[in-house]
């Protein structure tokens, strides 16, 4: 009896890890560094249980890259008031993220998003963040 109790409880602890490390920006993310893009959206993907933002934008060396932005899902994006026509093809935008633990990766989590037309802004808000 003692062995199915140990086993069931070392079973939970690393189902429980498991699900933990999926949720963990920090396995992916560089959370202690952030990086500012100015660039174009090139692509939106309003979706659960991630959203993504597809940016054209200049990396360090000045090269033009498309980097992939995770976001939070649509229904908590809408929530915040993030529609599908909130944000469009081609809108000038700059966006603070923390970058990919792999920087060839051209890859982040989304922090905050400005857009320039009309200073609509993300992720500057309390509960907007996907830390």
């Amino acid at each position: 009896m003692k062995r199915k109790l140990s086993l069931l409880a070392a079973a939970a602890l690393v189902s429980g890890l498991t699900a933990y490390a999926h949720h963990s920006l920090a396995a992916t993310y560089l959370a202690d560094k952030e990086v500012t893009l100015d660039g174009k959206i090139a692509e939106i993907l309003l979706r659960n249980p991630h959203s993504f933002l597809q940016i054209d934008a200049p990396d360090e060396s000045g090269a033009m890259q498309r980097w992939s932005l995770e976001w939070r899902s649509s229904g908590q994006l809408g929530q915040q008031g993030i529609k599908r026509d909130t944000l469009k093809i081609g809108d000038e935008v700059v966006i603070t993220m923390n970058p990919s633990r792999t920087a060839s990766d051209h890859r982040g989590a989304l922090k905050t998003l400005h857009r320039k037309s009309d200073g609509f802004g993300w992720g500057t808000k309390p509960g907007e963040s996907i830390d």
